[in-house]
């Protein structure tokens, strides 16, 4: 292993590294997480940050980040945080697609 070592040592438990099996399993599962869940893995497992975001194709920044958010707070810190934006037009609850004059 070359590089320096790294101050995040990630553990992961059966349980969750079963979690992380599923995920990468199932076709529905957002790409961003599968790719997430992959590299905690290999984090897990003994790669350094360098291969591993080579192999998940991510940045090393950005693998650092995930396996800092999964060390403070778990696998729910492996998913996206709410975004601002735009309010929605409908509510949820309506139903409604488009208003009266809808073609």
């Amino acid at each position: 292993m070359q590089g320096r070592r790294s101050a995040i040592h990630l553990e992961v438990d059966d349980q969750t590294r079963a979690t992380f099996a599923q995920w990468l399993r199932r076709q529905k599962t957002p790409m961003g997480l599968a790719k997430r869940a992959q590299a905690i893995l290999l984090l897990a497992d003994g790669h350094t940050f360098t291969a591993t975001a080579r192999y998940v194709g991510l940045r090393e920044r950005h693998v650092r980040k995930w396996a800092l958010r999964f060390a403070m707070q778990g696998i729910d810190g492996l998913s996206d945080k709410q975004r601002p934006g735009r309010r929605p037009v409908f509510s949820p609850s309506s139903g409604a697609v488009c208003g009266e004059n809808c073609v």
